[in-house]
């Protein structure tokens, strides 16, 4: 597989011949929406809870009299039908989201959503890409010079100025390889590799 390899100013410069079992994959719809699902499922914490009727903080005394009032029967003011009453199937704080996802299914999903990117033309590889101090104009004017708005960098190493300047930037997300996950390949608009960081992504994920 053929990708693009831009220059300083985001113009094609030429070609770079890639691992087709990483960008010539064919696009698995269903497979990238699970390996999706179950990233975010396992991000979850869990740490979530509701009360039910017996941790409500309200009388146990009957509301009315069962009789002659007109109104309907009520035993408790913490009853689930009454408002600020307990949650009849309360979440539980230890709840487990997690999906079971094989280390195969993710690597295929993953090759799936890049390949895609290659074939819409929204991934391209750069020699390197860095900038000169931590600032986030800097950035900003590069990204502009090269054309590009959203954009997931993905570098080999850690760049601490690079880091720092994409911060700020809420359309611009810097990772590693190693950091690189299928929930922010899909979420921006085009994505940019470091040569360094396609020898390690090769060497990882196929």
């Amino acid at each position: 597989m053929e990708l693009k390899l831009l220059n300083e100013r985001g113009e094609q410069a030429s070609t770079l011949q890639a691992s087709d079992t990483l960008f010539a994959r064919e696009y698995n719809e269903a497979l990238v929406h699970q390996v999706v699902v179950a990233y975010m499922a396992n991000a979850r914490s869990g740490n979530r809870a509701q009360k039910g009727r017996a941790e409500i903080a309200k009388s146990t005394r009957k509301p009315w009299r069962q009789k002659g009032t007109g109104r309907a029967r009520a035993g408790m003011a913490s009853s689930p039908i009454w408002r600020g009453g307990g949650k009849a199937f309360p979440s539980s704080p230890d709840e487990n989201f997690s999906h079971k996802l094989n280390r195969k299914m993710f690597r295929a999903g993953v090759a799936a959503i890049l390949s895609q990117l290659a074939r819409e033309g929204r991934l391209a590889v750069v020699e390197d890409f860095s900038v000169e101090a931590p600032k986030t104009k800097l950035l900003n004017d590069k990204l502009k010079g090269m054309g590009l708005d959203s954009v997931l960098v993905i570098t080999d190493q850690f760049d601490e100025n690079l880091f720092l300047s994409a911060r700020n930037l809420h359309k611009v997300l810097v990772l590693e390889v190693s950091e690189t996950d299928p929930v922010s390949l899909v979420h921006y608009q085009n994505v940019i590799v470091t040569k360094g960081a396609l020898a390690k992504m090769e060497e990882v994920w196929q």
